[in-house]
């Protein structure tokens, strides 16, 4: 078991802290953040010409190394030792909350491995922002990412979260958007969905409505920037036309042939057991049924 405390106890090792930087405008960076950004020895950037124009922004110098997916496998190793040897790393992403969507989360779980602290210092984060302005649930929700290259397991992953009832949220690029909202309506039929475009910036757009409409938004408007998309989960006329279609394999048969094409492959209780489950009835009314 590995219990980290929330203050911080002495150890010889240094500390990770992931950094959230701003998705758009500069302004919505915490004061935390700022100084934690000043006071480490190292800040580990996805894109250190991205980062470097924050830090000039804030008058931060800090030294700045890259880490990224196609480093990761040598620079993550150099940044465990040197947080074993005693420095304060701060991890950022482009924008927003590191180690979500990227390679943030590998840095994370090596270092909790080693027992090194890993800290959070909280920020602005494109994917709730999107969500609270959505107009769907919040209630609930579940989120994605970006969805897979290959067509074939994206058709999957959209078929496995078919009948999920919350909120559903994901990333896309501007290149895909149009392909992934048809692999969507094809998926899940035409539902209520938002898309947020270059949010806290100049250009921030949101737009709602169905996907076929999204569709359309984009066949006379060329997608620009990074999207995040906000999808409804199953409605409940969603949910009772799945049950019927589900259903729809024993409707036609009597109580006593539901219970036969069970006994098939379990026992005779645990068939008519079954039985009443699919029916919504009792498991007497199923006995009463064929016993008569």
């Amino acid at each position: 078991m590995n219990i980290q405390k929330s203050y911080q106890d002495e150890r010889a090792s240094g500390t990770l802290y992931l950094v959230a930087t701003p998705i758009g405008n500069l302004e919505d960076i915490t004061m935390r953040a700022l100084r934690m950004l000043k006071e480490v020895d190292i800040i580990a950037a996805e894109d250190t010409r991205n980062t470097r124009k924050l830090l000039t922004h804030f008058d931060i110098k800090t030294r700045l190394v890259s880490y990224h997916e196609h480093n990761k496998e040598a620079s993550g190793p150099e940044l465990i030792k040197l947080l074993i040897e005693g420095k304060h790393i701060a991890l950022v992403s482009d924008a927003g909350m590191p180690a979500i969507s990227d390679p943030g989360a590998d840095l994370a779980r090596m270092a909790i491995e080693q027992e090194i602290a890993v800290v959070p210092i909280p920020g602005a984060n494109a994917a709730l922002s999107s969500l609270i302005v959505s107009g769907l649930s919040t209630d609930r929700f579940t989120f994605i990412g970006f969805l897979p290259r290959d067509k074939k397991a994206t058709q999957q992953l959209l078929e496995q979260y078919k009948n999920y009832r919350e909120s559903i949220i994901f990333y896309e690029s501007p290149h895909r958007i149009k392909k992934t909202l048809e692999a969507m309506l094809d998926s899940w039929g035409d539902r209520q969905a938002s898309i947020s475009r270059e949010l806290t910036k100049k250009h921030e757009e949101m737009l709602r409505g169905r996907f076929t409409e999204l569709l359309a938004h984009f066949e006379e408007h060329q997608p620009l920037g990074e999207f995040c998309i906000v999808v409804e989960g199953l409605d409940e006329e969603g949910a009772e036309q799945l049950k019927q279609e589900a259903n729809a394999w024993w409707q036609k048969m009597s109580i006593e042939e539901h219970v036969s094409y069970y006994e098939a492959s379990m026992p005779r209780k645990a068939a008519m057991k079954q039985t009443a489950l699919d029916r919504s009835i009792s498991k007497r009314d199923v006995y009463n049924e064929i016993n008569r």
